[in-house]
Parts: structure tokens; sequence; C-alpha cells
């Protein structure tokens, strides 16, 4: 009836993008020649505006 198609991921090629360590288990990747202090504060901002429920 219907053929499925195979998915195709790609991972980025983390040697061409910068880490940034959030915190002890956190790590983003960003561009090169990106601000990592930029990114870390737009990273934890948006984190912050979570609403957790417990």
């Amino acid at each position: 009836m219907y053929e499925k198609k195979p998915h195709n991921y790609t991972s980025p090629d983390l040697s061409k993008l910068q880490e940034v360590i959030i915190d002890l288990r956190t790590r983003i990747y960003i561009a090169i020649n990106d601000d990592p202090i930029e990114a870390r504060n737009r990273y934890l901002a948006r984190v912050g505006n979570k609403n957790i429920k417990a």
C-alpha cells in the first residue's frame, strides 16, 4: 500500500563547532565564530523561563 521511506538523519560535524559548558552536565555547541558568553546567557535565559510543575 504505502512504501515506508527510510529516515536519513545527519549529525553535525562537531569539529566545526565550539563547545560551551553551561554546568556540570550541560554542554551546547555553537558556531566557531559565535560568542560563547552570549550563547551561555541566552541558553540560561531560555531555560530559566520554563515553568516547572511538580
